[in-house]
């Protein structure tokens, strides 16, 4: 009985292993990589170099989403990634995940006028008093 118990366990830990492959981005000593997917693959382009954390690689590829939005594209989502973790650039702020099969947290919020803060550093805007 022991022995079928340690072999079940054994089978559960080799088929979460087989399905716990992760997509990891690049590395690279400060470069900020813009993510595309094409035919399929996955295609890492360097943005730029010598960033100095993930916070800056995030305003790089918000700068280059902004800049594709006024030359009239319709880009309103980005994938970057920076030392091992990939950030997304979304409508609600900035996520991060350290691959692309793991739930992604927030980094950066979308300040009330669109700027990115880290969340909680903003004051929050008292509610308005209801109407008599």
């Amino acid at each position: 009985m022991l022995l079928r118990s340690a072999l079940v366990a054994g089978i559960a830990v080799l088929a979460l292993a087989a399905c716990s492959k992760r997509t990891l981005p690049p590395g690279g000593e400060g470069i900020c990589w813009v993510v595309s997917k094409q035919d399929g693959e996955l295609k890492y382009n360097k943005l730029a170099t010598n960033v100095p954390d993930l916070e800056h690689c995030a305003a790089e590829l918000e700068s280059m989403r902004v800049r594709f939005l006024r030359m009239g594209g319709s880009v309103r989502e980005v994938t970057g990634a920076y030392k091992g973790n990939f950030i997304f650039v979304e409508r609600q702020g900035i996520l991060t995940a350290p691959s692309l099969e793991q739930a992604p947290y927030l980094a950066l919020v979308r300040t009330g006028d669109g700027r990115l803060a880290v969340p909680g550093a903003m004051p929050r805007q008292p509610e308005p008093a209801p109407a008599q």
